[in-house]
């Protein structure tokens, strides 16, 4: 790998760790910055993702979409409180589109702890989700990296209760 190669996939990997602390500190206000204005998030089984096939759980189409999920979260949805810790693997490098995007994967592992011992399940940690990121990322202007699209390809053939926080 050539030192412009690994500068870039440290980089990258800084990126998820900074994206995975966001998610895991509930300031999900800040996620929809990690992608280009117009960015596309999906969340999509592996079997539809390696098949082509469109149907996905979630798709989020530029920061207007993510922010009205955000004030969802934020502000309408009402469920038992649980936090999450993203485990995001090393990046692998894929390559430079025409576009000038850069493409990259990565492993996650997403857990889920209710708090409280008092409550059914309190205080234990499960598995919630489990994939990989087919990222596409583009260099901005000031050289930052922003998402220009983030696919989550689930492994997990079940989605515990529901998808609420962003994966």
């Amino acid at each position: 790998m050539t030192p412009e190669a690994l500068l870039l996939q440290a980089e990258i990997n800084s990126f998820n760790a900074d994206y995975a602390a966001a998610l895991d500190a509930a300031d999900f206000a800040r996620w929809p910055e990690y992608f280009e204005p117009e960015g596309l998030y999906r969340v999509i089984g592996r079997e539809n993702y390696d098949a082509g096939l469109p149907l996905c759980l979630m798709q989020l189409e530029g920061q207007g979409m993510m922010r009205d999920r955000v004030y969802g979260i934020s502000n309408t949805l009402f469920h038992a409180p649980y936090f999450q810790r993203h485990v995001i693997g090393v990046a692998r490098l894929l390559g430079d589109g025409a576009d000038g995007c850069i493409a990259a994967e990565a492993s996650y592992a997403v857990f889920r702890t209710r708090p409280g011992s008092n409550m059914a399940g309190g205080g234990v940690s499960e598995v919630f989700n489990v994939g990989r990121y087919s990222d596409q990322f583009r260099r901005q202007g000031d050289g930052r990296l922003l998402l220009v699209r983030r696919d989550c390809v689930f492994d997990s053939e079940m989605i515990l209760n529901s998808l609420i926080y962003p994966i």
